[in-house]
């Protein structure tokens, strides 16, 4: 059966919306915040994987995320992403998304509140008939600002089935278009799931009316096994973020969703808009931007996804992949040959390896990324598509942080105590910094320390190779800790000290961006629908 949506149009019933809330939900993470380079360049990607519905913030949340909001509206055209906006269930939040969303071509006002038993009384204080009528005056004021309104059950999950259903008939008598469900702290199984949308399409008058929405989180396990039986449910929304990042244990992975009903088609007869083939690019980007990789054997994007090192194995696949793999590494984005280029390539060969692998750069970029290509191929015999990616991720992403390592020289050896000499730009002026430490590494972050000085714990300092052999670049990921706050940051270089550095100095920057944008504990508790 067809519903007319305000921002779709005519959707048929086998239509898959996929809702982002990696720039909002995902963002909330320990250690995972954005400056608005990096949302604005992260929004971007996920437009042209097919993401049809961006939450780009919670616009009341700080002046940062406003901004946040505001940019990304006004960045896409009436046939881009429909933008939106999480508020509370009160006027303030919600004139404030629809302020930030006045650019929009396409936008969504996305009204949160509370409705299981234990959340109204410990954190709301209101009563059942209480949070009937917010639910009513919200998504109405919702409405007079915004064609496109949904109205999620904070706790949905946990709720009471009868008063869930008289809160989703109050929302949608009030003009809600979308009728969200969340699993907030992870506790359902699939079962769960299923029950609750079936119960809601059976009970609720005009549900037929509204899209409906699953938002799962992961605490055991299960989100992705709950957005699946959602929308076998009925559910035709499910909100997702890259990599699964998220509150806690995470939110469904959009990735593990996008190629179930791509894979699955027996069983899950359902169209979307998902590019499979830019998912492991967004994936990637995500985590360059962050200072998180994915687990190696994390499904479709981890590096082991498609490696097979038993022998039993590895003969069924020499033989007929299908054996063993039951999609193709192509299929979302990994490509089979990865020696690529050498010392002697030229800019061109260069322009074109990018676009292969998914990136568009400006000129100014491409002569910063290309210069780096030059000295990488002077060190190494070969260059790998995973160099290029380190590579190209660490020049692009970075070229807007306040604090950019210029130079760094480091004398160590057998029985001499280390020295580390560096020169920064913070905010545009040039520091230098010298100091000895226990290690290379440990002089090179005191020397951080001295140009630029803060106070931190490090938390994690781990290396990884990016390719194999004694030329391999090192990717370093430091976590430093600042009153609570956790951030995490990248770097990539053939020389580990010069990686360890950059990644030091991407995890500062994280760490003025957090320093920017903590929201009140008030609008924090309110933040995890």
């Amino acid at each position: 059966m067809a519903i007319h949506h305000p921002s779709f149009g005519t959707l048929d019933d086998n239509r898959i919306i996929f809702f982002d809330t990696t720039l909002r939900d995902g963002e909330q993470s320990p250690g995972f915040s954005m400056n608005l380079e990096e949302k604005l360049r992260m929004a971007e990607a996920l437009a042209e994987l097919g993401v049809d519905v961006i939450e780009a913030g919670f616009a009341i949340a700080s002046p940062g995320d406003f901004e946040s909001v505001q940019s990304i509206a006004r960045k896409f055209a009436k046939d881009g992403p429909v933008v939106a906006s999480l508020g509370r269930a009160n006027p303030a939040d919600i004139l404030r998304s629809a302020e930030a969303l006045k650019p929009a071509a396409r936008k969504r006002i996305h009204i949160v509140l509370a409705t299981s038993e234990l959340h109204m009384r410990v954190k709301l204080r209101m009563s059942p008939e209480e949070v009937l009528d917010l639910t009513t005056s919200s998504v109405a004021l919702g409405r007079q600002h915004s064609d496109d309104v949904e109205w999620s059950a904070e706790d949905g999950s946990r709720s009471d089935p009868d008063f869930l259903c008289r809160c989703v008939e109050a929302a949608i008598k009030a003009g809600a278009t979308t009728i969200n469900i969340p699993d907030t702290v992870g506790y359902s199984m699939p079962e769960d799931m299923a029950r609750i949308f079936r119960d809601l399409r059976n009970r609720v008058p005009g549900i037929e009316k509204v899209i409906l929405s699953a938002h799962n989180h992961n605490d055991l396990g299960m989100a992705v096994a709950n957005t699946v039986a959602a929308i076998q449910a009925g559910v035709r929304q499910i909100e997702s973020t890259i990599n699964g990042i998220g509150e806690r244990a995470g939110n469904a992975s959009l990735e593990e969703v996008a190629m179930a009903l791509r894979t699955r088609r027996d069983a899950l007869p359902y169209t979307n808009n998902i590019v499979s083939q830019k998912l492991l690019k967004t994936s990637k980007l995500l985590a360059t931007i962050t200072g998180f990789d994915v687990q190696p054997n994390k499904a479709i994007v981890g590096r082991n996804a498609f490696a097979h090192e038993s022998g039993i194995h590895q003969d069924g696949v020499l033989k007929d992949a299908s054996t063993y793999e039951i999609m193709t590494p192509e299929s979302v984005g990994w490509t089979k040959n990865s020696l690529v280029l050498g010392k002697h390539s030229g800019r061109a060969a260069f322009r074109d390896k990018l676009s292969a692998l998914g990136y568009t750069v400006g000129d100014n970029q491409l002569n910063d990324a290309f210069r780096r290509f030059k000295d990488l191929a002077d060190r190494k015999k070969v260059v790998y598509d995973e160099d290029v990616v380190a590579l190209v991720d660490d020049e692009v992403v970075r070229a807007n942080d306040r604090v950019k390592l210029l130079a760094l020289t480091v004398a160590t050896g057998l029985g001499t105590k280390p020295m580390a000499t560096l020169a920064l730009e913070v905010d545009g002026e040039h520091r230098d910094g010298m100091a000895s430490g226990d290690g290379a590494v440990d002089a090179t972050f005191n020397a951080i320390r001295q140009a630029f000085p803060h106070e931190v714990a490090l938390k994690l300092y781990a290396v990884q190779s990016v390719t194999g052999g004694t030329d391999a670049q090192a990717r370093v990921t430091v976590r430093l800790e600042e009153d609570g706050k956790l951030v995490d940051g990248q770097g990539a270089d053939t020389d580990t000290i010069v990686a360890s550095a950059r990644a030091y100095v991407h995890a500062l920057n994280k760490l003025l961006v957090k320093r920017e944008r903590t929201a009140p504990a008030e609008i924090q508790s309110a933040l995890s629908a």
